[in-house]
């Protein structure tokens, strides 16, 4: 099967390398980064603002080669990639949970970002907890990692 994704935006961050980009937003909530929209798609931003998180999905078009098994950013035993969020995976597809602070026409301004700068926006889902959340959800093997202070190699 193939598919055409469309780009709809820029993802903009303070960070231009992978070393320095936080291993989940929620870690950095002081991190400040801007969504620009393209204006062919500024209709789809209505009522956004109504969210206090957003999902952004977008390309891991940096990420480097595939490997289907290999060691993460929490762990230096390897994990098969659909059982991690390491950005080296087959179709090259992120998504981040964001808050998001503010709307101006085509530009989201948002925190707790974990993206690289200039990265190519494909899609946008409002987060909501009454849908998102599952409380009886597992950890899986990243329940035991500390996921409060940054891995070694990312001080």
């Amino acid at each position: 099967m193939k598919r055409t994704i469309t780009q709809i935006g820029i993802i903009y961050s303070p960070y231009a390398e992978k070393q320095d980009c936080p291993i989940q937003g929620a870690f950095a909530p002081e991190s400040r980064g801007r969504v620009e929209v393209y204006p062919a798609f500024v209709k789809a931003l209505a009522t956004i603002d109504t969210f206090s998180h957003i999902i952004l999905i977008y390309l891991f078009d940096r990420a480097g080669a595939v490997e289907l098994s290999r060691p993460t950013f929490l762990d230096e035993e390897p994990h098969g990639v659909f059982a991690s969020r390491h950005p080296c995976r087959p179709n090259g597809i992120g998504m981040s949970i964001v808050r998001l602070d503010s709307v101006q026409g085509c530009v989201l301004h948002v925190s707790e970002i974990d993206v690289l700068d200039r990265t190519p926006l494909i899609d946008i889902k409002p987060y909501v907890p009454k849908f998102d959340f599952r409380a009886d959800a597992s950890n899986g093997w990243t329940d035991n990692k500390d996921t409060v202070t940054k891995p070694p190699g990312r001080e």
